[in-house]
């Protein structure tokens, strides 16, 4: 019986050890993760990856890399129609892929969560994700869910010191209009500065190659661009804070004070009559006739009109200057470091999600911690080393031919190479060498981008702590923030648009008033409910 019991001993022994073996085998990170990976970590498996920003196949030479290096081939779904009915439908059927990237902070990524159609990651991250607990940091615990528990990867995160919104002039005409010591030196131009070079341009031009110059045009199609470029002008943010209470921004005192120098403008004929009823077409062909001076935009939303404005470049002429660039203005009152030209989220834009169906979770966190590390960066968004880029002095370098590619048609080239195409847990900023992650947005820029940098990279802001504070959907305060938000888009342009400045205040009095009586005050305690509960979640 002695001798027996032994036997059976060695044999728990051995069995336990095999079973210790197997786990920490099983425990290991995926390839490209700084340790050894098990056997089957790299055996063919496919995910199905709903990606609402490209249909193509998963066969380009970064996608092969991506297989290789981990075993894992993706079978892309995008929808044909509209991304957020496919959303509802596949989770109405229960019919759902391995993975989803969806809008990060939305309500269809609420519903998801509430569903259960998508499964917590922290203990997968915990036992499997070491560089996405090194690349994301203290990301993980803002990201997180009113449970505490991370259900997505924010993709396109860090907060990047990177100009969004300003106010773009035409560099060869301010030098006409004698202002050619500003026009590259970082320095802001005040309000009167640029209202006199406004008033300055029309009395120059009366007209311009035949047409009627116009001084600023605005686009009337993309409203949030022209209200943000505005506010950042006044130092304004998502929400107007007082004694750490948050309050709609039309409570901020500058606001009023912003109405009326837009509506100055309006009615000194500064602005485009037409700009309120433009769309976005109609606003390109303007800028790109020549005859606009000014516009408050973001800077890649003029790119296209640019190009034409250079192409169209008489000969002689610096092609470069004829182009519009962006500067900093600031509001009365309010200095160069306050103004808020450049909301970003250090939280991105989408989510990287597991769904409840996913048959091999493992794999697929595995999958996924490995292109979030600086590694997997730099495939995605780099390529292939000796092929697109090569390392140099410790130094990621691009190969000549792969800029040259980007600039001659940059879809054309992301689908060719792969670079660019796949935009799944992307980090901004610098990796360890200091090259972007981002080679084709980030690496080499053009003059109009490196000036925005120089004039507006301070005014960037985090609007992380902000970010959909409101009401969840379906219920009575919902209700009310789209009657509050309807109400203020009228108002906002019945202001603008105002034939008198006392009409413009009267105006805002009447907006409050409705405003108040569509149930301001009780969304206003919603966001703050909010922003404190969110505030005590990120401790």
């Amino acid at each position: 019986m002695k001798k027996l019991n032994l036997v059976v001993s060695a044999v728990l022994v051995l069995s336990l050890l095999a079973g210790c073996g197997s786990n920490s085998a099983s425990n290991e990170t995926g390839s490209g993760a700084g340790s050894n990976s098990a056997a089957n970590d790299t055996a063919p498996i496919k995910l199905t990856w709903f990606d609402k920003n490209t249909g193509d196949a998963f066969t380009n030479p970064v996608a092969k890399a991506i297989t290789e290096k981990t075993g894992v081939t993706v079978e892309i779904q995008q929808p044909t129609g509209n991304p957020l009915e496919k959303l509802n439908l596949m989770l109405a059927s229960n019919d759902l892929p391995d993975v989803l990237m969806l809008d990060r902070g939305s309500d269809i990524m609420n519903k998801y969560i509430a569903s259960g159609a998508i499964i917590p990651l922290n203990d997968l991250i915990d036992q499997y994700g070491p560089n996405i607990k090194k690349m994301y940091g203290d990301t993980l615990k803002k990201t997180r869910s009113a449970d505490g528990k991370n259900y997505y990867l924010a993709n396109w995160y860090g907060l990047e010191k990177y100009p969004v919104f300003g106010f773009l002039m035409r560099m060869d005409m301010l030098k006409e209009l004698g202002v050619g010591d500003k026009v590259n030196n970082g320095e802001p131009f005040t309000a009167q500065e640029f209202e006199d070079l406004l008033v300055k341009f029309k009395e120059k031009y009366p007209t311009v190659d035949g047409k009627p110059s116009i001084p600023m045009t605005l686009n009337g199609e993309d409203m949030g661009s022209v209200q943000w470029t505005f506010k950042g002008m006044f130092g304004m943010k998502t929400y107007y804070e007082e004694n750490g209470e948050l309050k709609k921004d039309i409570r901020d005192p500058r606001y009023l004070d912003m109405m009326k120098f837009i509506n100055s403008l309006y009615n000194k004929g500064l602005i485009d009559k037409e700009w309120a009823t433009m769309k976005t077409k109609q606003y390109e062909q303007k800028i790109a006739a020549g005859n606009v001076f000014a516009t408050a935009n973001a800077s890649w939303n003029v790119g296209a009109p640019n190009t034409l404005l250079k192409a169209d470049a008489p000969e002689g002429t610096n092609k470069e200057e004829r182009q519009l660039y962006q500067y900093k203005v600031l509001g009365p009152n309010i200095a160069a470091d306050q103004t808020t030209y450049g909301p970003k989220s250090s939280l991105g834009w989408d989510g990287v999600t597991i769904s409840k169906t996913n048959k091999d979770p493992v794999r697929t966190i595995k999958m996924l911690d490995y292109l979030a590390s600086e590694e997997g960066q730099y495939l995605l968004m780099w390529g292939l080393e000796g092929k697109d880029w090569d390392m140099k002095d410790g130094k990621h370098v691009p190969r000549q031919e792969v800029l040259d590619a980007f600039t001659k048609d940059w879809n054309e080239a992301s689908k060719t190479t792969g670079i660019r195409k796949w935009t799944w847990m992307i980090k901004n900023g610098p990796g360890s060498d200091g090259t972007p992650y981002d080679l084709i947005g980030r690496y080499k820029s053009d003059p109009t981008t490196d000036l925005a940098i120089k004039n507006l990279a301070d005014t960037a802001y985090d609007t992380a702590p902000y970010d959909n504070l409101g009401p969840a959907g379906g219920t009575p305060e919902a209700i009310m923030e789209q009657k509050v938000g309807e109400t203020i888009n009228k108002y906002y342009l019945k202001m603008a648009l105002a034939p008198t400045e006392q009409q413009v205040t009267d105006m805002y009095n009447q907006m409050m008033k409705e405003v108040e009586a569509a149930g301001l005050a009780k969304l206003e305690k919603v966001y703050n409910e909010n922003y404190q509960a969110r505030l005590e979640l990120w401790k």
